[in-house]
């Protein structure tokens, strides 16, 4: 990013229930706002980020700011389920309420974009075919999201890390659809509700590799059940293959083992579309 960073002030916003943060710190080392967070650090030098987990029952922003304080807000994954009804659920989705009402722009990832959804008045679901594990594959931009500078620099078909058993069902009137593939319709979308702007995706383009080796450990026993693995050990020999290549980028025959490209394997592209959403923070926004 450019030195206009600097000065710039992030407010990550993590819904991960505190078992779930901790399991998923003993996994990979962190949990997915440290994940966001670092990723600010890197493609935005200069800027002032703080993390707030809206979910938790004493969730505060930082003492003496405001939402209309941050330049951004980003929306981190999390196992909540956002059709049902929990204290959780309630908060998070009130959380992404008061980020619209506050103008301030958002950026989120899976469930970040369910948050989004159902806040402006969408629906959430299980997804109906099932999920996509490790990898989302061959998302293809629609017309407007071929013009869209979120998604641009993204070929027209591409892969991305992905792991998700909910899916937007339908999105809040006004939306735009920017991405789909055969197994979830909306993979990127636009949100404008209450004055505000949200932009986000059903993958993740914040986790590395071995974030996704991780992910799949975690689930291995559910990924059995759902008939994706035979034994907890297929899923663990996958996991191994996705974890040798984040050490070894470099490795064309695990690349071609696991079908990715330069999508997945390079920084740079995988993360396109938040460093896409930094670089729009300083240009204006079309009404």
């Amino acid at each position: 990013m450019p030195a206009t960073s600097a000065g710039l002030r992030f407010l990550v916003a993590e819904s991960e229930p505190p078992e779930a943060r901790d399991k998923r710190r003993a996994s990979v080392g962190r949990s997915s706002g440290e994940t966001y967070l670092a990723i600010l650090h890197r493609l935005a030098p200069g800027a002032t980020c703080h993390r707030i987990m809206p979910a938790d029952a004493d969730a505060a922003l930082p003492s003496g700011t405001a939402l209309a304080d941050y330049d951004a807000v980003f929306l981190t994954g999390s196992p909540l389920a956002v059709y049902e009804e929990t204290p959780e659920v309630r908060r998070a989705v009130a959380f992404m309420r008061a980020t619209f009402a506050s103008a301030t722009p958002a950026f989120g990832s899976c469930a970040g974009l369910q948050l989004a959804t159902v806040a402006a008045g969408g629906t959430v679901r299980p997804n109906r075919r099932g999920p996509e594990a490790g990898f989302a594959r061959r998302i293809t931009p629609t017309e407007a999201g071929r013009a869209h500078p979120m998604l641009a620099g993204r070929p027209a078909a591409y892969d991305a890390p992905s792991i998700h058993t909910d899916e937007v069902a339908t999105l809040p009137d006004g939306a735009v659809l920017l991405a789909s593939n055969r197994a979830t319709t909306v993979q990127a979308a636009e949100i404008r509700y209450e004055g505000g702007l949200f932009r986000g995706v059903q993958y993740h383009p914040e986790i590395d590799l071995d974030e996704v080796a991780g992910a799949l450990r975690r689930q291995a026993d559910d990924l059995v059940e759902m008939g994706l693995a035979e034994s907890r050990a297929a899923v663990e020999g996958q996991a191994d293959l996705i974890a040798a290549l984040h050490r070894e980028p470099d490795r064309r025959d695990l690349a071609w083992r696991l079908g990715l490209d330069d999508q997945v394997i390079e920084d740079r592209c995988r993360q396109r579309e938040i460093a896409n959403f930094i670089a729009l923070l300083r240009a204006p926004v079309p009404a």
